[in-house]
């Protein structure tokens, strides 16, 4: 199986490069592919960057050129304070916009000609081993184009979507193309931090990223490995 794996940051891909067996280094459309192995998978993953467009634009550049059947995206999200804390690893059954209005007679966080929610792979979701997992909380993670880092704007993000349990920059946009393309999908992200949590929330962030949190990652090889 061919399986693409995409990224935000480049302390991203740190993490998760030592997953990967027999790794390749290939340059192609201004981006940077590494291939490699899991298993018996071949796995592609790249860094697209920051946010909605970079997420798109590499997502499409995976796409065309090693087709890959299935794509993960992980990385880090911002907590909403709901039962996933610090450190646990989220995995969207759902993904949906929350900085999305088309205007009058729309509804708000539903990109035109698109679903509500776009919904993660079933395979993988319905994987019971990784409902055992203690660190691993379920549910839908809200995307847009903005780093939330105020309890104000969670807030602004739970009252579109009471059960949000993580919110990122980019997982909107690759489900969305990866919708339009009709590949599978799935996001994992781990919780770095919560905005209101602690009295510094930029403290909060940083200390995440000192203690690398390699063990989450590794959730994503195991996934793949049982594939």
């Amino acid at each position: 199986m061919n399986i693409g794996i995409i990224v935000a940051m480049g302390k991203e891909m740190e993490l998760l490069l030592p997953l990967m067996s027999e790794t390749q280094t290939s340059h192609i459309d201004g981006y940077t592919f590494h291939s490699g192995t899991i298993g018996r998978h071949n796995v592609t993953a790249m860094q697209c960057g920051i946010g909605k467009v970079n997420a798109a634009l590499g997502c499409r550049a995976l796409i065309d050129n090693f087709e890959p059947e299935l794509i993960i995206n992980t990385g880090v999200a911002g907590g909403t304070g709901s039962a996933a804390k610090v450190l646990d690893v989220v995995i969207a059954d759902r993904v949906a916009y929350h900085d999305v209005w088309c205007g009058p007679g729309t509804v708000p966080g539903q990109a035109a000609d698109c679903p509500l929610h776009f919904a993660g792979s079933p395979y993988v979701l319905g994987m019971k081993w990784l409902q055992e997992l203690p660190h691993v909380k379920f549910g839908l993670v809200a995307s847009g184009d903005v780093f939330v880092d105020s309890p104000d704007t969670v807030a602004r993000i739970k009252s579109m979507y009471p059960d949000a349990a993580g919110i990122d920059m980019e997982s909107g946009a690759l489900a969305q193309t990866c919708h339009r393309m009709g590949i599978p999908f799935i996001c994992l992200r781990v919780i770095s931090d919560t905005p209101g949590e602690v009295a510094d929330n930029g403290a909060q962030y940083e200390s995440f990223w000192t203690a690398a949190p390699q063990e989450a990652f590794d959730i994503v090889k195991q996934i793949i490995l049982h594939l």
